[in-house]
This record gives C-alpha cells, sequence and structure tokens, in this order.
C-alpha cells in the first residue's frame, strides 16, 4: 500500500464473518454506519455469540471523519497488539475497509471487513436486497 501502510488482514463473506464471530471467543463486531443509519435501517445483533456488537462511526451522518476513532475503539476495550479479530461492517462493504485499514494502521486486530456490508449493493430493482448481513438472514434487531 502507499505510504508503507498496512493493510487489513481481509474481505470476509456475510457468512464468513458470522463463523469467526460465533467460533472465536475474542471476535468483535464493529458496525461503522452512522447513527442515522443505525436507527433507520437496524443493526446487527450478535447477542448469540455471548458479546454485543460495538457501534463506532467511520463518518458522521454529514460524511466527515470521525476524528476519534481510534479512542472509541480503544473504549470497546480492544487493545493494539491483543490479536483480537475485529470485524468491520458498513453498509455495502467500502467504508469498513477504510476502517479496517485504520485499526490495522494503530495496531488493533486482525481486522476484517465484510464483503457486502448490513445491506449489500444496490440490485437490478434499485433496492438492497441481493446481498449484506440483512439478506442472509443473520440476526439483527431495530434500535
Amino acid at each position: 500500500m502507499p505510504g508503507g501502510m498496512m493493510s487489513y488482514a481481509g474481505d470476509l463473506t456475510t457468512q464468513e464473518a458470522w463463523s469467526l464471530l460465533t467460533e472465536s471467543p475474542d471476535a468483535i463486531l464493529v458496525d461503522v454506519r452512522t447513527p442515522g443509519e443505525w436507527k433507520q435501517i437496524g443493526v446487527p445483533d450478535t447477542s448469540a455469540t455471548g458479546r454485543e456488537a460495538g457501534f463506532v462511526p467511520w463518518v458522521n451522518d454529514q460524511g466527515q471523519p470521525n476524528p476519534s476513532f481510534i479512542s472509541d475503539l480503544a473504549a470497546l476495550g480492544l487493545e493494539p497488539a491483543d490479536g483480537r479479530p475485529v470485524v468491520f461492517l458498513c453498509r455495502s462493504g467500502q467504508r469498513s475497509i477504510g476502517a479496517a485499514n485504520a485499526a490495522t494502521a494503530a495496531g488493533f486486530g486482525p481486522a476484517y471487513n465484510v464483503l457486502d456490508g448490513f445491506e449489500g449493493p444496490v440490485g437490478p430493482d434499485g433496492q438492497r436486497n441481493v446481498s449484506g448481513w440483512k439478506v442472509a438472514n443473520l440476526p439483527w434487531k431495530s434500535l
């Protein structure tokens, strides 16, 4: 990567992400969408893993970067170099790449990106109903 920045650990399908979260007792899911998205669309429900998801916006509702992103991760109990898997999720798998790279650069992880995100890409009918966490019928809830 440019500037020698270390790349995140890799991309996961929604099912691979769920398997990692259920099989690794230290893994945590971090939803990096905005508070508006969480309220309007819903959030992943990881209670079946015995751990709650973390909610740390990558950007605010106006698209401005979250200047406290790394300290917000630390507030979830994550520590650099602890080897704890961190799975980042956004709407469609784009913002979560930036989050995974930033977390990796700060020493967190291994950090992973969920490829299709919570809602996935827009399908032929203009709706986000072709892939993603919700389409895969993984647990989620409304706020």
